[in-house]
């Protein structure tokens, strides 16, 4: 039986949940503390999973995009894979510069005069995509918006707006939870 839009989505939320959820005291980037868990790079690091997951995410790309810009290090993999799905071309984004080779804050092609769409992995507070946002924005970009993975529903949609810029995320913290608890959908 071959599966719903909802069924397979339900499925991929399941078996993210199953791969990616831990319970226990962790720092999360911003600072905080949080008793629960994404484990991104269980996702990242599978290839049928993270291309899954890139074929899903692809719905969450507006049309006119000139690059995805996937922010270092976990959204690295998450675009590169969108990348594919897409064939839209990705730039890799650094949390500052380096400073031997090139020097670029921004790896792959122009970014200056470019319709970009941010890529993360999971977000909390939106931290790292303001940063980002304003590093790409220096260089020229147009900032379109920014998807990511797993928002962890934490007030970062909210923090992004106040910077003009949209997330989108293929799931919520709680619809992962909600998959998670029910398990997958019984294939008939």
């Amino acid at each position: 039986m071959e599966l719903s839009k909802s069924g397979h989505r339900r499925v991929l939320a399941a078996e993210v949940f199953s791969r990616c959820y831990l319970v226990g005291e962790f720092t999360l980037r911003s600072g905080r503390t949080a008793d629960r868990y994404f484990d991104k790079y269980q996702f990242e690091s599978d290839p049928e999973l993270l291309a899954a997951l890139a074929t899903e995410m692809a719905a969450l790309v507006p049309e006119d995009i000139d690059l995805l810009a996937g922010l270092e290090m976990g959204g690295i993999p998450v675009v590169t894979a969108l990348a594919a799905a897409t064939g839209i071309p990705a730039v890799f984004v650094r949390k500052t510069a380096k400073e031997y080779g090139t020097a670029r804050l921004a790896e792959g092609p122009p970014v200056a005069g470019k319709r970009v769409l941010i890529v993360e992995d999971v977000v909390t507070s939106g931290g790292q995509i303001r940063l980002s946002a304003s590093d790409l924005r220096n260089l020229g970009a147009v900032i379109v918006g920014a998807i990511c993975v797993i928002d962890r529903e934490e007030g970062g949609s909210e923090i992004l707006a106040e910077d003009g810029i949209e997330l989108s995320s293929l799931f919520g913290g709680a619809e992962l939870e909600a998959a998670g608890a029910a398990g997958p959908p019984a294939s008939g």
